[in-house]
């Protein structure tokens, strides 16, 4: 085998935790390698595109870009920094041959930056080590960088991969320096670091035209664009070509149009080199994992394999009596269209048919992951509901499993002693306790996945919004037994109409409510968080009675307790197996699956006759 290098490219992927100043690196990298002319006006974070990443702040989608550097094309490839869009981060390191991984001067590397970097290393990439933000007062750039070795060593690296370059940027300044010393200027070091430390892409010059489809797009122009890595060989427009699918088949094929990134748009070529990014079009059957091909020499490259699902949803059609009210897409059939349209973008997420009628089985990495999809979906005119989000459970000779994860907590220690007890009801263990006298300590748990859902917001609430929560996938293990996942029940409606004041005034005592005057009710939509254990049915539409010693406009003025606004995430970590959340692009409301009262009434006295 002759393996020839293409030195005029180079293609790098970036890996950073959420919030270490990934996205703003790459805006200065933009705007220093002179893609965009002095003064023209410029978003930040352009590589966040999408409206849900810049509100929330993080990467979602793993994106592309390119920029030219003293003749050499550099490709950076943007992975996210959330484990649960681990589909993501396989798909775009497919298509690198390098990756800087940049780590905040003051948190050091975290959870999440270990999830990439590992499958990073395993993929034999070499990497350049950035430490970000030294400009913060509470930054320790050189136990940051221990930090970094120790990270390596753990993830069993090789004496190569562990003789990595430093760098050490401010990346809101737009400025990388070799030392702590020097005084930067610019992000011209950075760039001349990528030229010389990253490998330009190998191919083998005998082999014929391949390409490994990464990802999927759409053009309203084009129609289906393929996105990938050239392998080997070189390919023109309108050659004839074939597609070797995961079944092996192959399926002939013709590229009506070739283009490559130039900034964040594409330009197009005539010509595909080796080691180029390209987006292809004119290809309609195609999936992430295919590979591009000859028809003379058909060979499949290696598929892209992704860590499997381990959250499972409902998502079904809604069937409330306020369906349709709020929402364009209502069908079905629009909804399993928008799921399966999802699979063939995100590999992570996987559908199937459920014992329900209109209704799926959704599956994915996490929690967040189908948040984000639920989320979207909402935005686009969907309405729909959702069951609770559930782990998905394994058997391996006769003995039940069940998905771990590895908790990172970082707190102060006033509030040690909740979190871990918090923690251990719900099966947890402590795997390690770190405490340096300054305030904080550092926990790291071994817990049940299924024992995170909804664990989050109650983290933040006892560590009053300072403490630092991570997890990091970490397979499946023996399942831990039963714990109850919420230890109140709901207050719902047993009528349809429109909430009062005068109601939610008398009702307040048994619980938080969710709704506000004047807000639509109907029968079996819940409406508040009971105290106690149990569900009870309420009237939230009940008026004052009025008589002839009471008038109307007598002791009107009432005071309600102002009610938290339900969002998707709260709403999803709240309601158990027999609720579910109505979506729609207006609302978030939550309902029994049964709406009935009667019907519960009956299929409750069917349980306890069994029991």
């Amino acid at each position: 085998m002759k393996k020839t290098t293409n030195d005029h490219i180079r293609n790098i992927a970036i890996i950073a935790h959420v919030d270490h100043g990934k996205t703003t690196l790459v805006d200065g990298m933009f705007k220093q390698s002179g893609l965009f002319r002095e003064g023209q006006l410029v978003d930040d974070r352009v590589m966040d595109s999408m409206d849900l990443e810049r509100e929330r702040g993080i990467t979602i989608a793993a994106k592309n870009c390119a920029v030219n550097w003293k003749g050499t094309k550099i490709n950076i490839i943007d992975t996210p920094g959330h484990a649960d869009f681990g589909g993501e981060v396989e798909r775009s390191l497919s298509m690198a041959d390098g990756a800087i991984l940049l780590v905040d001067a003051s948190e050091g590397p975290l959870p999440q930056t270990r999830f990439v970097l590992k499958k990073a290393l395993e993929a034999g990439l070499k990497v350049i080590v950035v430490v970000n933000k030294i400009d913060r007062g509470d930054a320790r750039p050189t136990e940051v960088l221990d930090e970094v070795y120790d990270l390596f060593i753990d993830l069993d690296a090789n004496e190569e991969q562990l003789e990595f370059p430093v760098m050490y940027a401010i990346g809101r300044d737009g400025i990388a320096q070799h030392t702590l010393e020097e005084k930067g200027e610019n992000l011209h070091p950075l760039m001349d670091m990528v030229v010389s430390h990253i490998p330009g892409p190998s191919y083998d010059e005998d082999e014929p035209f391949q390409m490994l489809v990464s990802d999927l797009g759409y053009s309203d122009y084009l129609g289906r664009l393929a996105i990938g890595k050239v392998i080997h060989g070189s390919t023109e427009q309108n050659v004839p070509l074939a597609c070797m699918n995961e079944h092996g088949q192959t399926v002939p094929l013709k590229l009506t149009k070739v283009q490559t990134y130039v900034g964040l748009t594409f330009a197009e070529t005539d010509i595909a080199h080796p080691g180029d990014i390209v987006v292809v079009s004119g290809i309609e059957a195609i999936t992430i994992g295919d590979t591009i091909c000859t028809r003379e020499a058909p060979k499949a490259l290696p598929r892209i394999t992704v860590d499997e699902p381990t959250v499972s949803m409902r998502f079904g059609i809604n069937t409330s009596p306020m369906a349709g009210l709020e929402g364009k897409l209502v069908q079905s059939s629009k909804i399993r269209e928008r799921l399966e349209k999802e699979t063939l973008l995100n590999v992570a997420v996987k559908i199937e048919e459920s014992e329900y009628r209109d209704s799926f089985i959704v599956k994915g990495r996490g929690e967040f992951q189908l948040a984000i999809l639920i989320e979207t979906m909402r935005r686009e005119g969907f309405e729909l509901t959702v069951g609770r989000p559930e782990v998905i459970f394994k058997t391996e000779n006769g003995k039940k499993l069940e998905p771990m994860e590895q908790v990172f907590i970082d707190c102060e220690d006033a509030f040690m002693g909740v979190v871990t007890e918090k923690l251990s009801s719900r099966k947890a263990q402590m795997a390690n306790l770190v405490n340096n006298g300054k305030g904080r300590v550092r926990m790291e748990f071994s817990a049940p996945s299924r024992s995170l859902i909804g664990y989050r917001d109650e983290f933040l609430t006892d560590t009053k919004g300072t403490g630092i929560m991570n997890t990091l996938f970490a397979g499946y293990s023996d399942y831990r037994g039963d714990f109850p996942s919420r230890y109140t029940g709901s207050l719902v409606s047993d009528r349809a109409g429109k909430a009062v004041a005068y109601a939610i005034f008398n009702l307040e005592p048994r619980g938080e409510m969710f709704v506000r005057p004047g807000d639509p009710v109907y029968e079996g939509m819940i409406v508040g968080e009971h105290n106690k254990d149990t569900d009870i049915n309420i009237n939230p539409t009940k008026e004052k009675k009025l008589s002839n010693m009471r008038a109307s406009g007598k002791d009107e003025a009432v005071t309600l307790t102002p009610c938290r606004p339900m969002t998707l995430e709260r709403a999803m970590h709240f309601i158990t197996d027999d609720e579910l959340v109505e979506v729609t692009p207006e609302s978030i409301r939550l309902r029994k699956s049964e709406l009935s009262i009667a019907k519960r009434h009956m299929a409750r006295g069917k349980e306890l006759k069994k029991k």
